[in-house]
């Protein structure tokens, strides 16, 4: 029963995989979608600043919290001269895939914790 359970396991981490893996390889729509629109910044990706010219104010906790966290990669950039939608693409799908590749490793080692104090 245990190794039919591990088989099933692996089945699923790999489905999850390539799942996690198309879905980085998708993320460049994010940048692709307002440059072809010509809307500005990626839905969602705002400063607090943009959020104040959108709607007209900034929310209490974002006044708050927006200076605590400073992204490794502002932008998605390595090179802040470098703007072009290629590599800022490549920058998004790198950025994907090792945000996928850290999930995926805790969900790994969350389940073995799980099904190790399960038996």
């Amino acid at each position: 029963m245990l190794s039919e359970t591990g088989v099933k396991m692996n089945k699923l981490q790999k489905k999850i995989l390539v799942i996690l893996l198309l879905l980085c390889l998708i993320t460049p729509i994010g940048i692709l979608l307002p440059a072809y629109f010509n809307t500005g910044d990626a839905w969602g990706e705002w400063s607090a600043q943009t959020v104040k010219e959108l709607v007209g104010y900034v929310p209490r906790g974002l006044a708050k919290y927006s200076g605590i966290w400073k992204a490794p990669l502002p932008d998605y950039n390595v090179k802040s001269a470098d703007r072009s939608i290629v590599h800022k693409s490549g920058y998004y799908i790198v950025s994907g895939i090792i945000g996928a590749t850290v999930t995926y490793v805790v969900m790994l080692l969350i389940s073995k914790l799980i099904i190790r104090n399960g038996e």
